[in-house]
């Protein structure tokens, strides 16, 4: 792993950095906002691409929400950068508890360009269940392709979280796991597209608890899943 350099990175660079810390200040908003966070937990991050051709590489850095702060105070300059190995490179405030897991999907998965971590209520209560969300819903073969799995118990500390993130996500399409007794991260290809994720992840794990609550859930079949994620992903939209 190289470590990058900030103070040597180009101009160009440098005015991406700063447009990421403004985006992920804004997206931190969005947390609060659908509930899906209390106080100073949960993080948005993204990746910023350092070489000039814009492709991923093991000099990129990542701008995250610092440790403690509350979400009222969040501005673009109280924004951390950090290198791949989760080091801080730049910021006045340490690195939020989650960066180690953050850097470690951005290493092993370079087609991520953002991750979310949050404790939305009903999503973190499956994963305290360490069950996965069943595919019953049109939305969910959509968005997920599938069930949302859950990746193993483990603690912030090392790459625990982060390897458990990547192994579970590897073998899905889903762009959400829920971390057994923990809670849901989730990825995409920039941090917006994350923060989509996990508010779709809070909004099926609840309305799919509901729906138990009441009767049978009725399964989707493996192959209107499959067709159903293939028009959502390559023909639906603009």
């Amino acid at each position: 792993m190289t470590t990058t350099n900030i103070s040597a990175l180009t101009n160009e660079i440098r005015q991406r950095i700063q447009e990421a810390r403004q985006r992920v200040s804004a997206l931190h908003a969005e947390l609060p906002r659908w509930e899906l966070v209390v106080w100073t937990a949960g993080n948005v991050s993204e990746r910023v691409y350092v070489s000039e051709t814009n492709k991923p590489s093991n000099d990129d850095v990542f701008v995250i929400k610092p440790s403690g702060v509350n979400y009222e105070n969040l501005t673009p300059d109280s924004m951390v950068v950090c290198n791949l190995n989760g080091d801080l490179l730049e910021g006045n405030y340490s690195p939020s508890s989650d960066t180690a897991a953050h850097a470690y999907v951005y290493r092993n998965m370079p087609e991520v360009g953002g991750v979310v971590h949050t404790h939305s209520t009903y999503a973190t209560a499956w994963a305290a269940r360490g069950e996965e969300i069943p595919c019953v819903l049109t939305m969910m073969a959509d968005e997920f392709g599938g069930p949302i799995p859950v990746g193993p118990f483990a603690i912030i500390g090392d790459n625990s979280i982060g390897r458990g993130i990547v192994e579970t996500l590897r073998k899905s399409r889903s762009p959400a796991v829920l971390m057994q007794n923990h809670g849901p991260f989730t990825i995409g290809k920039d941090a917006k597209a994350a923060v989509k994720a996990a508010v779709m992840v809070e909004e099926v794990a609840r309305t799919v608890q509901i729906a138990r609550q009441d009767g049978e859930i009725i399964p989707i079949p493996q192959e209107s899943i499959d067709r159903l994620y293939d028009r959502y992903q390559n023909v639906y939209g603009q």
